[in-house]
């Protein structure tokens, strides 16, 4: 039997302001909420807990970052570069990461449920003792991705280059 894929989408508002990554950093937990974040570059920034709430990040590019323990609720990365971005675990809900350079992305030990990857380059990125539910990938490359050891349930992947992928100690059934 085969379990049906419903995967629940980002619940953001159409109108987003523009507000800058730095905002998070005003409040005594970091936090953002109900923005629009764009054409910009993120460098050398290491967050723990850091939330995000609401967000949309649209040509966006990480470097040197790491948000250990991040967690987000309703964001859409589109178009953005997370390469050897670091959330190791985070609490990824209802996220959407669409058409994104994912290359050694780190989400060791994160939880991820109702993330959609849509034309993703996520070759080499990291899901070691990740917990994913309900996940979709869709037409991404995930060569030498490493699952080692993750919870996978009700996760498809639709089209994706999965060549020399990782599952050891990861049990694979519908």
């Amino acid at each position: 039997m085969t379990k049906k894929m419903r995967i629940e989408q980002p619940k953001i508002p159409t109108s987003l302001n523009p507000v800058n990554f730095q905002d998070a950093f005003y409040e005594e937990e970091p936090y953002l909420t109900d923005g629009l974040i764009a054409n910009t570059t993120i460098e050398n920034e290491t967050i723990e807990k850091l939330g995000l709430s609401r967000v949309i990040f649209k040509n966006v590019t990480f470097v040197n970052c790491s948000f250990n323990r991040i967690d987000l609720t309703d964001v859409i990365f589109e178009n953005c570069d997370l390469s050897n971005a670091s959330f190791i675990e985070g609490i990824i809900h209802r996220v959407v990461f669409k058409e994104c350079k994912l290359i050694g992305f780190d989400l060791s030990e994160a939880n991820l449920k109702n993330v959609a990857f849509e034309n993703c380059i996520a070759n080499m990125s990291d899901f070691v003792e990740a917990t994913l539910k309900q996940v979709k990938f869709e037409q991404c490359s995930l060569q030498s991705a490493n699952f080692y050891d993750s919870k996978l349930s009700v996760v498809k992947f639709e089209q994706c280059d999965i060549n020399d992928i990782n599952f050891t100690e990861t049990l694979l059934k519908e």
